[in-house]
């Protein structure tokens, strides 16, 4: 079975860390603390005080001050390392933590999880062709020696960075080694941590290079891991939920996280609020728990980007200059169907091809898969044809030879539809009204990510009203827009009152708009 070796960096709480490590050694793991050499000497004895009678539990035998992206973190790692591999000689595998980290599954839940599969995690994503630093020095990080701490030395930092390249000093990276980067916060087995510890004794040169890497701590145990293991033993994701903000500061978790914190395919999670005392509460107490059933539904991420995005909705950067300044022609007519059931739009799309033979397309700025003419590449990502909307629909107009078209948009293209509208081409919207029962919300949450199988239904109860306000919001926004030409259909309307509008928008006779408005099913789900 499984037994855990936590390799825990902490500077402060020395309450918590205390709490945590009676946690996580009362179900039969292990802990190796490393205390900042920066912190209190008042706190560092404190703990060790307190855990001093607990076999489970040692301390890294040199403790050294750390500083942020410096090489002191790494440092004190394989310093917290090297204590738990002599001191726990059982221990299958090594797991880094933080103060501000806690189990969201069992002890029980954990073992059977490591167990499941004989590899190591760690996020490991190329260093040079991965998207993992968004912002920022990327191969400034390695290519020059960084000698003091950016934060606290900021000239010296800045000034010997500068002299450097001044000066063409740059160094060549370790010829056999591929620099990895990811998150600190991996779960590797005991045999690939000795193949570390053993690389170190034996690699000073790579030893040398990491040492003058700035932030060596999110590429130094990702590159050697994948130096030494194969690559089929190693699973690039961390077991440690922790979500970001745009910003790059890391989300924190309250109480009212708990249920959602325990749905995610993670073991432990970062960070816990200070605050969120029934939220530490209620996680401490569940480690030490036998016979729990996990739902996973690891909507999380999904869900915050969902929730955190709604603040942005509208805004984009300047429009491109071939937007600005092109077309679609005068004498071109676009319409355009907007609904948010899609599956609604496509059965009034078919519809209207075969009453009309009018070209139409379905939701080609919203669905990869819409079957779309080849048009030399501009259509082949939805990227692509968002950046190049008017040249994409021109194109359109041109492959059908004709001066009609029709396309369906769900109701959050806001920006699009602003663009088509402004144009000097004559465009007409149809919004298709729906109405959105709970379960419906619940699937629509399902197939966009926000909720899985598992999710417990007071989470989907607390997401169903911020569902119902985002897809209300939207239309708003449309309606505000006061667009020309726009037109509506409800589907408690009659369809005789919908012909007349769907007649209006296509500008086609009322017994042709009558058999599409007619059209079975149109609006069942």
């Amino acid at each position: 079975m499984a037994r855990i070796a936590f390799i825990l960096l902490c500077h402060k709480d020395p309450e918590a860390i205390i709490r945590q490590a009676e946690r996580l050694t009362a179900a039969g793991d292990y802990m190796s603390i490393h205390f900042d050499a920066r912190a209190k000497p008042s706190h560092f004895q404190q703990i060790r005080t307190a855990l001093k009678d607990n076999p489970n539990v040692v301390f890294a035998r040199k403790r050294i001050r750390c500083g942020w992206g410096e090489w002191s973190l790494v440092q004190a790692t394989l310093n917290a390392v090297e204590t738990a591999v002599h001191a726990f000689p059982r221990a299958t595998h090594f797991y880094m933590l933080s103060g501000d980290c806690m189990a969201i599954k069992t002890a029980e839940y954990a073992h059977e999880f490591l167990d499941s599969e004989d590899c190591d995690y760690v996020e490991s994503f190329d260093y040079f062709d991965s998207d993992w630093i968004k912002t920022g020095w990327k191969e400034e990080r390695l290519i020059y020696r960084h000698w003091f701490n950016e934060r606290t030395q900021k000239r010296r930092f800045y000034g010997m960075f500068e002299l450097q390249k001044r000066l063409g000093l740059t160094r060549e990276i370790p010829q056999d080694i591929q620099v990895m980067i990811g998150s600190q916060w991996w779960c590797l087995r005991r045999r690939t941590i000795e193949w570390i510890l053993e690389f170190t004794r034996q690699r000073r040169d790579v030893m040398r290079f990491f040492r003058t890497t700035w932030i060596p701590d999110e590429t130094f145990f990702q590159t050697l891991v994948r130096h030494l293991v194969p690559e089929d033993e190693i699973r690039t994701r961390t077991l440690t939920f922790l979500l970001f903000t745009d910003y790059g500061m890391p989300v924190v978790f309250y109480n009212d996280h708990y249920d959602m914190l325990l749905s995610q395919d993670f073991l432990f999670a970062r960070k816990i609020s200070p605050e969120a005392r029934e939220l530490k509460a209620r996680l401490g107490a569940l480690y030490a728990s036998e016979d729990v059933e996990f739902k996973i539904s690891n909507e999380g991420r999904s869900l915050f980007k969902f929730l955190s995005g709604r603040g942005r909705i509208g805004r984009r950067f300047a429009t491109r200059f071939w937007e600005t300044e092109s077309t679609l022609g005068r004498e071109r007519e676009l319409m355009i169907i907007v609904c948010k059931k899609w599956h609604v739009a496509k059965r009034l799309l078919a519809k209207i091809r075969q009453v009309t033979n009018i070209p139409a397309i379905e939701y080609l700025f919203n669905e990869e898969s819409t079957p779309i003419p080849d048009l030399g590449g501009i259509q082949s990502t939805l990227g692509k044809r968002t950046r190049h909307r008017r040249a994409l629909m021109r194109m359109l107009f041109d492959y059908y030879e004709t001066d009609r078209l029709i396309v369906c948009m769900d109701p959050n293209n806001i920006d699009l539809l602003h663009d088509f509208c402004g144009d000097r081409s004559v465009t007409r919207l149809l919004e298709v009204q729906c109405g959105f029962t709970d379960d419906y919300l619940i699937g629509h949450a399902k197939r966009v990510g926000l909720a899985g199988d598992q999710t417990p239904r007071e989470t989907l109860e607390r997401l169903l009203p911020t569902i119902r306000q985002d897809i209300t919001f939207e239309i708003d926004r449309i309606r505000d827009a006061d667009f020309e030409n726009h037109h509506r259909i409800r589907e408690s309307d009659s369809p005789y009152d919908n012909a007349d509008r769907i007649a209006r928008f296509l500008t086609i006779p009322e017994d042709k708009a009558l058999e599409i408005a007619q059209t079975d099913h149109l609006f069942a789900d």
